[in-house]
């Protein structure tokens, strides 16, 4: 017991001394480190001062040779001093500077290069898709359109051209949700209440979900006092509830069930919002992939929607989560910070 008093005794100077050098201002550690070389040198002045009087004190007294044998001695401790106390710091420093440029020169760049390397991937990939995305129904209204021009007084025309509009339609919407997802949207931030947004998402779907027949199951325990975008928040959370929506349509899902719940953590220093149905659910490799642009699992759909409302959440300093399993449902989890984070667009 004694022991560890003592030990706890000497290292509480220590944890004092690094304490007070964390609070010291840039310009009292540099008066700081001064004072220190100061010091060393008036010491080793000190010590060479008294060597040369002691031994020219030998020297006058026992006479040269012993005066000598004593002055080497005396003169090796000196040149130690003088290397310890002046020299070693400053190399000492000169080392450490060198090695951490050498490190930042050659890590630095590596870094960067995979950071570039990175980029490049995901504009190649982004770029295939918007290529693949909007090549295919050019393709085929271009198709139809060719059969209409050969035969211009043909029955089927009219459904060729239906089906040229609507492939038509769908570039033009996958071009608007590009420019949605490409855009730096500005953030109107205000004080707003989380259950609110609820209320109003699921209000724009009432009449398709009573034509479902869907089940709603609302837990909410708080209201949900935040700073952000209602509108934004509104939009992230109609996409959530479209997409179970068309899953529990796509999939003929018996007793559809929209369970949407609400609350805040321990400390209320952030809200979450649970979305979860009881539809089809996502595998595992698409499931890494749902919040990847153009990555869609629907015919008719565009596959930014995900995309936009993960930029949206990331917009307010907040996170966005998928668990799934096929068969088993699908479950979005989002996060967010009561107050804003500083710096986030």
């Amino acid at each position: 017991m004694s022991d560890d008093w003592d030990d706890d005794a000497r290292s509480r100077p220590r944890r004092h001394r690094a304490k007070k050098r964390e609070r010291l201002s840039p310009e009292e550690r540099t008066y700081r480190d001064a004072r220190r070389r100061a010091n060393a040198r008036l010491g080793f002045y000190s010590h060479a001062i008294v060597y040369a009087a002691v031994f020219v004190l030998v020297l006058f007294v026992a006479g040269f040779r012993p005066a000598f044998i004593m002055g080497l001695a005396w003169g090796i401790g000196l040149v130690c001093h003088f290397f310890g106390a002046l020299v070693a710091p400053d190399l000492r420093r000169r080392l450490i500077r060198r090695e951490v440029s050498r490190e930042v020169a050659e890590t630095v760049p590596r870094e960067r290069r995979s950071i570039e390397d990175k980029h490049a991937r995901s504009l190649e990939q982004l770029s295939a898709s918007i290529a693949h995305e909007i090549r295919n129904p050019i393709t085929a209204a271009k198709s139809l359109v060719q059969q209409m021009g050969e035969d211009p007084a043909a029955r089927d025309n009219v459904g060729y051209a239906k089906v040229a509009l609507e492939e038509l339609d769908r570039v033009e919407r996958s071009i608007s949700h590009l420019l949605k997802f490409a855009r730096e949207e500005e953030v109107h931030v205000c004080d707003l209440r989380m259950v609110d947004v609820l209320d109003s998402a699921l209000e724009t779907f009432r009449d398709r979900m009573v034509r479902l027949g869907v089940h709603i199951e609302r837990e909410i325990d708080t209201e949900g006092s935040m700073r952000g975008d209602p509108e934004k928040l509104r939009r992230v959370i109609i996409n959530l509830l479209g997409n179970a929506l068309d899953a529990f349509e796509g999939a003929g899902t018996r007793d559809p069930r929209l369970r949407i719940l609400a609350g805040e953590n321990l400390a209320g220093s952030e809200l979450w919002v649970r979305v979860i149905d009881n539809g089809p659910g996502v595998d595992a490799e698409s499931l890494n992939e749902i919040f990847s642009p153009f990555y869609t699992s629907k015919d008719s759909g565009t596959g930014l929607g995900l995309a936009i409302s993960k930029k949206l959440v990331d917009a307010h300093g907040g996170s966005i989560e998928a668990h799934s399993r096929p068969g088993d449902g699908t479950e979005f989890v989002l996060t967010f910070p009561r107050q804003r984070v500083a710096g986030s667009v």
